[in-house]
């Protein structure tokens, strides 16, 4: 698995402490994605909350259409849309009208909806999350495919629906499914054959349970006939680069503090316990993220792919945990450095270099006997030139 092609990417909350500009820091989340895009960066999955005070985008479909008109190359998804929030008709219709509009560039990534005061404030209970989005997803998936649906269940009423537009892309966008703490995101993935995303960390003990979730995926996927990939599989983990690792760990001082806070007090699972004195060293000791140097990154990821067999996505969660220069810094580190790595992008320039320097003797030697050889050719043209005369 070690050969697998590991694409980049990220995954976008976002998180921005609440004492920011909020219009100024939604601005920035989109000259993020154009840098990115620049950077070679392939996708990047754009969340959905709507209470906290800390994530600050609403509507991810809207989003994504401004960050598509500034971009060129990079994939954008819904990082992800929280089913039981939406009917799934009307959802279904505005994601192929996204698929349109970004001619082939979007991608539909699903959840139950992970913070318990946004199902709440509509009247949500949120043990029936779960089965909710389980119910609307056959819808999407049917409609997607072309179908027409009729579903009745307790909170939503589809009939005769069918979708006017079929998808840009063909057969069906690409379609991803969240999988973090219980089995059912994983289990739902692999029963319509889409792809998974990892969310909720990448230390060993949360790896373990990503992998075992990957296990389910397979398992599912081939009970109703569809053959697991793992290019499929997006594992989100926590980055910050700089060129030391003390610069590093410098730069995380900006916001790391303020992150952890935010998930003790509001998110449903703090990353980081309240009795940790320093986050960041913290972060680095537990393996839950990586804050140092590319060669720090490098090792990270490969203690990621040995344990969970390999992945084909690499995202990295948007934190702002390093004020906006460091971060732009840290994503170009990754590029440049890290990403190039695993996607056996340099390996022909690193062999065609050393065939030169093994032959350099010979090659210069042969470049001096050409040029000398011209140098003599010349000058017997100048004698008998001058003979003639």
């Amino acid at each position: 698995m070690s050969e697998l092609y590991l694409k980049s990417g990220i995954f976008m909350a976002p998180f921005h402490n609440h004492d920011e500009n909020p219009t100024l820091s939604m601005e920035r989340d989109l000259e993020l994605l154009e840098h990115l895009d620049r950077l070679n960066y392939h996708e990047a999955w754009i969340g959905e909350h709507h209470s906290g005070g800390f994530e600050l985008i609403a509507c991810p479909e809207m989003f994504i259409a401004a960050a598509a008109q500034r971009t060129r190359h990079i994939r954008l998804g819904t990082g992800v849309v929280s089913l039981p929030y939406h009917n799934p008709f009307m959802l279904a219709d505005r994601m192929v009208q996204l698929d349109h509009m970004t001619r082939g560039r979007a991608m539909f990534g699903v959840g139950p909806g992970a913070l318990v005061h946004d199902a709440l404030k509509i009247g949500i209970d949120p043990s029936d999350q779960r089965q909710m989005m389980e119910e609307s997803f056959d819808v999407v998936v049917r409609l997607m495919h072309g179908e027409t649906v009729t579903k009745k269940t307790d909170w939503f009423d589809i009939t005769d629906a069918q979708l006017q537009l079929r998808p840009y892309t063909r057969p069906t966008m690409e379609l991803a499914v969240a999988a973090a703490r219980s089995p059912s995101g994983s289990v739902l993935a692999g029963k319509y054959g889409v792809g998974m995303l990892s969310i909720g960390g990448t230390a060993p003990a949360q790896m373990e349970r990503h992998t075992a979730n990957w296990g389910l995926y397979e398992e599912n996927a081939r009970a109703n006939g569809h053959t697991p990939n793992r290019k499929d599989w997006r594992v989100v983990g926590l980055f910050h680069i700089a060129e030391t690792r003390e610069q590093a760990r410098q730069n995380v001082r900006f916001g790391v503090e303020a992150f952890a806070q935010y998930f003790r007090d509001v998110a449903t699972f703090p990353i980081i316990p309240g009795d940790v004195g320093d986050a960041a060293e913290w972060l680095i000791e537990t393996g839950t993220g990586c804050i140092g140097t590319p060669d720090d990154a490098i090792a990270y990821v490969e203690r990621l792919i040995a344990g969970s067999g390999g992945f084909g996505v690499l995202c990295e969660l948007a934190q702002n945990w390093a004020d906006w220069e460091a971060t732009k810094r840290h994503y170009e580190l990754m590029a440049r450095f890290v990403h190039p790595k695993f996607q056996q992008s340099r390996e022909l320039l690193q062999g065609s270099y050393d065939y030169a320097t093994s032959h350099h003797v010979d090659f210069t030697g042969k470049a001096a006997a050409a040029i000398q050889k011209a140098i003599d050719q010349h000058a017997a043209g100048q004698e008998k030139k001058e003979a003639a005369e």
